[in-house]
């Protein structure tokens, strides 16, 4: 049995779903953010279905987003299951966070983004106070099986977030997806910091059609998702998406034609109303199509003695 709860949210994205799932013992996925609204919309959700807080055994996580990961510490019988990147947040791990600040100016200096805007680092912190204080009990990998749910496995979906995972259930043939794959709009492959710090960057955007083609593989009929409507019709809207994301790429292709740019200068003409209030969001996104287009070998990559990257056409 699976019984949808939808939690309002701060943010911009909207109400976000969190699912009960009923089975030998009974589950949450995801939590949504940590406000006293969602609380209460959270508790009146567990109660029409018949149970409380102190009913709930186990919470897994799809990832470690603000609006998924907060009343983790509301159900005081309950275990917490996630991707192990999870507890880097969950646990304010003061390293992590000196790092976290490290790894995004490095990045905003090599994008070319000017000083100014380099307090943005800060900002990308923010959401923190939404989260969950409590440590992980059990951390979860690909193909693990859900304790208590027969048929349930773990789905590792990289791209929006590095500790993104989906819930499979191929007897039934649906999947809980978190954020991995909306029916509206296409999920925002977010940079991140890679969970060991001497890694290099991940590359978002490739892991994310690396995820999306890995669902492609499988007899996936029904999608509940982390925001809005389940999804229908998988595969095709997979490959629309697909598709979709080469567009954007190209658009950006054409935009080297004549000069070198970078980051900072893409993301300037491709987002001119929005990018000085959405910057983190929007140079996320213009990584994710500079990185498509270096992988597919249409574009070449400089870098200069301050350590800013330019990117023209192959």
């Amino acid at each position: 049995m699976i019984h949808k709860l939808i939690l309002p949210t701060p943010f911009a994205v909207g109400d976000v779903n969190a699912y009960l799932l009923k089975g030998d013992t009974l589950s949450l996925i995801d939590a949504g953010p940590k406000t006293p609204e969602a609380y209460i919309a959270l508790e009146r959700g567990i109660k029409e279905a018949g149970y409380s807080f102190n009913d709930v055994e186990q919470v897994f996580l799809t990832h470690h987003h603000p609006d998924h990961a907060g009343w983790i510490d509301a159900f005081p019988n309950a275990k917490v299951y996630g991707h192990v990147y999870n507890d880097l947040w969950l646990t304010r791990d003061p390293a992590f966070f000196a790092y976290h600040d490290e790894f995004y100016l490095e990045r905003l200096i090599e994008e070319g983004v000017p000083e100014k805007y380099h307090a943005w680092v800060e900002k990308m912190k923010r959401p923190v106070a939404f989260m969950g204080n409590r440590p992980l009990d059990v951390t979860v990998e690909e193909g693990d099986v859900l304790p208590g749910h027969p048929g349930w496995t773990v789905v590792e979906t990289l791209g929006h977030a590095q500790s993104h995972v989906s819930f499979w259930h191929a007897e039934s043939k649906e999947m809980i997806g978190g954020d991995h794959i909306l029916e509206k709009i296409s999920s925002n492959p977010l940079i991140e910091p890679p969970l060991d710090p001497s890694a290099r960057r991940p590359q978002a955007m490739i892991q994310y059609n690396e995820s999306l083609r890995k669902v492609l593989t499988m007899p996936v009929e029904k999608i509940y998702s982390g925001h809005g409507n389940e999804v229908f019709n998988v595969h095709a809207l997979i490959a629309h998406r697909l598709e979709k994301q080469h567009d954007r790429a190209m658009k950006v292709h054409a935009m080297l034609a004549e000069e070198q740019l970078t980051i900072f200068e893409i993301t300037q003409k491709l987002f001119p109303f929005v990018y000085e209030k959405e910057l983190g969001l929007t140079l996320s996104e213009t990584i994710g199509q500079v990185d498509y287009l270096l992988a597919e070998e249409l574009a070449i990559e400089s870098r200069d003695q301050n350590g800013v990257f330019t990117y023209g056409q192959a």
